[in-house]
């Protein structure tokens, strides 16, 4: 199996989870308690399985510690945080349009602190990818582009503000992909990088912990019993096939192969709950896998100095 399809499970996982996630969030949970705890159960976890295998918790190095906090920190817990929050204060489309320079954020990263070489190429299917992402929302597009004319698109500081984190988590989201292929180089195991991850990004919930207790003393069984299938969902399972992805290819191609996530949402919606895609948006998923998976019959693409 390719790094690629690896990363193509990995968003088909990410993709399921949002049919918990979202009705968890407009059913009154909020974001902070829903990535706190899925953080804790992540880290008990993954502590459990590091105690039956008698593995060691020697993963923490000075080389690792700055990977580690921004694939955990930025990249697991401030990032998501900051994109859920962007939707409820900005346009949805604009922020899922701000995501679409995720890629860019990357690709820049690998080639400053990776040395990726990029062959200029592999702009031609980014730019395939990235035109076929715009046609999957290509209907909320239209919405948008109405709201432009008219007039109506938000623009106050509440707006601002949710692009601005919208933008923040593009960033964070972006560095977590080169800083991820950084350790894996390190020669770090799928099992360590988790468990860095969620450890640390469990750290950067705690201050939200400290200052609304009520996080975790209000939290129903229900719920906690949904967040625990978010965490074993798209957690374990999810970023285990995504850290097997990638650490067999390049994190610029890991960029481009994550742009699969709408596709993969539209299917899940389509699946379970019975939304059509329109012709413009097959024609954008179609698009989007092409680009993504003839990226890897150019290896002379992705090779490193």
């Amino acid at each position: 199996m390719t790094g690629i399809t690896f990363i193509f499970f990995a968003c088909l996982l990410w993709a399921a989870d949002t049919l918990i996630r979202y009705p968890l969030l407009f059913g009154g949970s909020s974001a902070q308690q829903i990535v706190l705890f899925e953080h804790l159960i992540l880290v008990a976890v993954l502590a459990g399985i590091f105690i039956y295998k008698r593995r060691s918790f020697n993963f923490i190095s000075r080389k690792t510690l700055i990977p580690f906090m921004v694939v955990g920190i930025l990249g697991s817990a401030l990032g998501t945080l900051a994109f859920t929050e962007a939707f409820y204060l900005s346009n949805p489309t604009v922020v899922i349009l701000l995501q679409k320079l995720q890629p860019l954020v990357a690709v820049t990263l690998a080639c400053v602190l990776l040395k990726e070489k990029i062959d200029s190429r592999f702009f031609l299917w980014l730019g395939l990818a990235i035109l076929g992402s715009l046609l999957l929302i290509w209907p909320d597009l239209q919405t948008l582009l109405i709201s432009l004319k008219e007039g109506d698109l938000e623009h106050g500081q509440q707006a601002l503000w949710g692009y601005g984190l919208a933008l923040f988590a593009v960033v964070s989201w972006g560095s977590a992909t080169v800083f991820g292929k950084k350790l894996s180089t390190q020669g770090l195991s799928s099992l360590d990088i988790m468990a860095g991850r969620f450890s640390f990004g469990l750290l950067g919930m705690l201050p939200f912990a400290f200052m609304a207790p009520t996080l975790i003393t209000s939290i129903e069984l229900t719920v906690l019993q949904k967040i625990a299938m978010l965490a074993l969902l798209s957690g374990v399972l999810g970023m285990h096939c995504y850290y097997q992805g990638l650490k067999r290819i390049p994190a610029h191609w890991a960029t481009l192969a994550e742009m699969f996530f709408p596709v993969a949402a539209i299917f899940i919606n389509w699946l379970f709950l019975s939304v059509e895609m329109t012709q413009i948006q097959l024609l954008g998923a179609f698009t989007l896998i092409a680009a993504s998976a003839m990226v890897q019959k150019r290896p002379a693409l992705a090779t490193s100095s």
